[in-house]
Parts: structure tokens; sequence; C-alpha cells
């Protein structure tokens, strides 16, 4: 029986090295408090220093790069959408603020590392777990090996380093951003996130309150009555749904069955009594209705009930829709029986409400029966069918055309400037992410594949970085002292307070929104899920995708930067 306490398992088997760091990292990121959890990332890192002081072992670094490289690419895919739309004029006031909050980050940032005598690797380190940007690691460890004038185990200590001040940094970094926005700035203004959020919500709805349009609560509902009461006796299937829209309800009539029989209707059809009719509702609208008074007894149906249902991914794309509110759109003939499960915009779901115009590019979820859903999705624009197959011809090309444009290099005073191919990878994934969010028939990512690359590749690359920094965490540790976790913190505050004055002040921008906006600038998710916990809603959410698509791009670049000024 093999001895699996024995470290030199792990010498010839290097690959089950990684793999059990990765189960332990995940297991550590389950560890929560509240709205705040330690995360997947973090806890792979903190793993791989644990695992890798104990094996000594050394991993390729082809391995590492190779997982590095898929992740940015899928970062910039997943932010592609979102970043090029913040650059539209109505995106603009959340772009300058996440710059704001991003320069300022790095200067704070390159301050303290100067006044602490540090040198490229604990400034980068310092810099990714303070601002809470895990991709930080891997583009500062690319440009510290381009480092002239230092010797191969110079630069492998300073490689070391930036994993070591990371994994110091981080988690206080994410408990504060999350503190700081979700509970004490709002306390500081007296301001009630829940309440705010609440206002902003009506604000932002029509008049009628459509139960379909609230978080948590839209849910469509199939039921069968018989005919027994004169209310409907006589009446046309459309006449009685006019009716029933300008009620505020939103019910449909879908089947019918007559002397046993499901007949063809048509809106025209003429209800009798003893009639059987499915009937397609909103869950509110039908206990507001109350059917049985108004039509009859409620009857279970399997046959007239068990048509076939189908919820279609539909980008917005004919004119004569775009520009119109959820509220106009829905009252167009062809969604009758149709609603909106979801809506995806920028490659994000959008918390969206009846005042929100359709834009090209928009991706409604619809659902309702096939034969009404399919000709609404015409009307509307493309249906794009569901499918869990991976364009890796998509995938592949962007990252080798992303790698060759990271190929090239400029030389400033002896210091090789480029891209890499880490960065060029990043930026090609910004823009095929946003040709796919402008053609979604092309390049197709399903989510799961996302995940893979996104998230398991960020935590693959840490894990190695973990490993591989692991035999010289405590020595590094001693050299970093308590002033990293004390500056960190700091830097962790003092970006997100200059972004919070010049957004409440200068910008104006409303106090649920602007915490979105804070925290997709610093990237923080932990920050705002504690933020819609507090507000109890998702409306803050409105103000993160753009700025964290920006932060992302900017904060990443940033580990570069600040190696190139601590060099």
């Amino acid at each position: 029986m093999i001895d699996f306490l024995n470290r030199n398992i792990f010498q010839p088997y290097p690959e089950l090295l990684v793999f059990i760091t990765v189960a332990f990292g995940f297991l550590l990121g389950k560890i929560r408090y509240k709205a705040i959890a330690l995360g997947a990332v973090t806890g792979c890192l903190v793993a791989g220093l644990l695992l890798g002081s104990w094996s000594k072992v050394q991993i390729d670094g082809t391995v590492k790069s190779l997982f590095f490289i898929m992740f940015l690419f899928a970062l910039g895919y997943k932010v592609g959408p979102q970043f090029f739309r913040g650059l539209k004029k109505d995106g603009l006031p959340q772009v300058l603020n996440a710059i704001v909050v991003c320069v300022t980050g790095l200067l704070v940032c390159w301050l303290f590392a100067s006044m602490l005598g540090y040198g490229p690797g604990l400034s980068a380190g310092l810099l990714g777990g303070a601002l809470t940007q895990s991709a930080v690691i891997g583009v500062a460890q690319d440009a510290i090996g381009t480092l002239p004038g230092l010797s191969s185990g110079a630069a492998k200590n300073e490689e070391n380093l930036v994993a070591i001040g990371y994994a110091v940094t981080y988690p206080l970094g994410t408990i504060l951003c999350a503190m700081l926005l979700a509970n004490i700035l709002p306390k500081i203004y007296k301001k009630d996130l829940a309440a705010e959020s609440a206002i902003m919500a009506k604000e932002l709805d029509a008049p009628d309150d459509d139960p379909d349009l609230h978080e948590g609560y839209y849910e469509v509902v199939l039921r069968a009555y018989t005919i027994q009461r004169p209310d409907i006796v006589g009446r046309t299937i459309e006449d009685f749904e006019q009716q029933q829209q300008q009620l505020g309800h939103r019910i449909y009539l879908t089947r019918v069955r007559r002397d046993g029989a499901i007949i063809d209707h048509t809106q025209q059809t003429v209800l009798r009594e003893g009639d059987v009719v499915a009937l397609s509702a909103l869950r509110g609208s039908l206990v507001d209705y109350d059917a049985r008074t108004h039509i009859g007894m409620e009857t279970d149906d399997v046959e007239l009930l068990g048509y076939q249902t189908e919820s279609l991914h539909v980008v917005a794309s004919e004119k004569a829709q775009l520009g119109k509110t959820v509220a106009e759109l829905r009252r167009e003939p062809f969604m009758v029986g149709v609603y909106i499960e979801k809506i995806y915009r920028s490659g994000a779901e959008f918390p969206y409400r009846l005042s929100t115009k359709i834009e090209r590019g928009d991706t409604l979820i619809l659902t309702g029966p096939k034969r009404l859903v399919d000709p609404a999705g015409k009307e509307i624009g493309k249906p794009v069918p569901t499918s869990f197959a991976t364009d890796m011809i998509w995938v592949g090309l962007g990252i080798f055309l992303g790698g060759c444009l990271g190929i090239p290099a400029l030389t400033v005073s002896g210091v090789p400037i480029s891209l890499s191919t880490s960065g060029g990878a990043l930026i090609m994934g910004l823009v095929f992410g946003w040709i796919r969010g402008r053609y979604p028939t092309y390049g197709n990512v399903p989510p799961g594949a996302q995940w893979f690359m996104d998230t398991l590749g960020l935590c693959m690359f840490v894990a190695i970085v973990g490993i591989n920094a692991g035999p010289s965490f405590t020595s590094g540790l001693s050299e970093a002292g308590w002033g990293l976790l004390i500056f960190g913190a700091v830097a962790t505050v003092i970006p997100l307070i200059i972004g919070f004055l010049f957004g409440h002040y200068v910008q104006k921008i409303r106090f649920p929104i602007l915490m979105g906006v804070l925290a997709g600038g610093q990237t923080t998710t932990a920050a705002i899920g504690a933020i819609n916990e507090a507000s109890r809603s998702q409306v803050p959410t409105l103000g993160y995708t753009i700025p964290y698509a920006v932060g992302n791009v900017l904060l990443t670049i940033w580990g570069a930067v600040i190696v190139l000024l601590q060099h």
C-alpha cells in the first residue's frame, strides 16, 4: 500500500500534487462568513503554499503558462461586451469612476511599496491582494521574467514573492472592501441601502406593477378550467385576453377542448359553455383574477395541458423592436402567451424593468408554448438554439492570435516592453467576446466551458504558483513583515474612498448604484454579494458590470506596470 503521507510520492507524479491542491483549495474556498467567502482562487493559493512547502516539488512553468493564458482569454471573452459597451455615452460615468479607482490604487500601492523598499515581487503582490485582482500574479511574474539584470535565481525569488504578497493581503482586502461598501459608508452617510434600492426599483418600473418583473417571483402557471359561468360564454378568445390586459393581468387561453376533442382555434374562436380551456398566466395574475368565479371549476386535463413549451434564446436585431421598452414589447400581438424570463446584456444577466429599452445584441429568453414562442422570436431577432458544444476553432484561434499579438517587443532603456503572450490573450479575448456579444451565432462558449477556462484555469494556475513558491514561503513572509498587511489594508480602502467622493459629490451617482460601481472597479465579487444582501435587491448590480470589466483589464495591466516601476 502506497504511503500517501510520504512526500516522495509527488516527486515522480507532480500532477497528483496539483489536483489534490486544487481539491483542498476549493474546500478552503468554501469558508464563509455571511456574504464573504475566502474564495476558490485564494483557497488554491493557500493550499499550494502549504503543500508546496511540505512536498518541495516544482511544477513545470509551461503547465502554469498554459492555464494562465487560457484564463486570461476567458476573462477577456467574458467582460469584452461590457468593456466596449462602457465606452458608449451612457456607460462613460461608470467607466470614469472605475478608472479613478484603478489609477488611485496603482499610485497608492506604488507609493507604499517605495516607502517600504519592496522589490517588484512584493510590490505586485501588494497591488494584486489589496485591489483583489488575482490575474496580477501571472502578469507580474511574466513581467519579472523579462527584467534585465536579474539572475534566474533572483527572478525566481521575486516571482515567489508575488504569490506571498498576494496571499497575505487578499483576504483582508476582500473583507474590507465588502464591509466598507455594504455597511460602513451607508452608516456614515445615514443611507438605508434597502430603502434606497426599493425607491430606485419603483422609479425604474413603469406605473403598472407587473409581478413577472420582480426578482424571485416570476412564475408561469398552466391550469385547465371548464367553462360554466356566463361571464366568458359567447366571447372570443381575443376579447377575453384584451380585457385581462386592460385590467393589468397577463392571462392567455392557449388550447380549447370541445365535445371531448382538442380543436384548432384562433383568436376569433367563440367560447361555449362546457368547453375546457388551458389557461396560461402569471401566478399573481391568476390569483387576482379568481378563475373559478369567472370561468368555472378547475380540472386536471393532462392531454390539454401537456403541450410542448419552450425556452428560446433570441438576440434582438429587428429594427422594428429595437428601442422599445419591455412594457411596449409585451403589448405586441406576437407576444400573446409569450413571457420574457430573463434578459442578458453584453454577456451578463441584466436586471430589467418594464421601462428597460431593448438594445441591439440583447439576448431575451422567451418562454411559452412552442407554437407561440418560435414566431415571437423571429419577430424580435435571431433565435439562438442552446448548445453545449464549445467552438474550439474560435477559442484556439483567439488565443493563438492574442499570443502572437503579445510577442513583438519594444525596448526602453534596456527593458523589453510588450503585451506578452498572456496580455495579448486578454486583449484578443476582449475583441472576440465583443464580437460574440454583437453576433451571438458565432463562437459559442457555453457557461460550463467558460467556467472551466476562467475559474478552473485560474485556480490551477495559482495552485501551481503556490506549490512552486511554497518552499520560500516562510522566509518570504519574514521578509515582508507586518507592514505588508497593514499597508495592504490601507491600499484597499483609499481607492474606494477616492472613488466614492468623486462619484457621490462630483458625478452625483445614486447611492446603491455607486456602491456597485466601486465594487466593480475594484473587481471584488464578494463585495457586490454583500451589497445586494444589504440592499435586499439586485439594483446595485446595475452599476457593477461595466466597472468590473474595466477594472479587470486595468488592474491586470497594472501587474506589469508596477513591476517596471519598482525595477
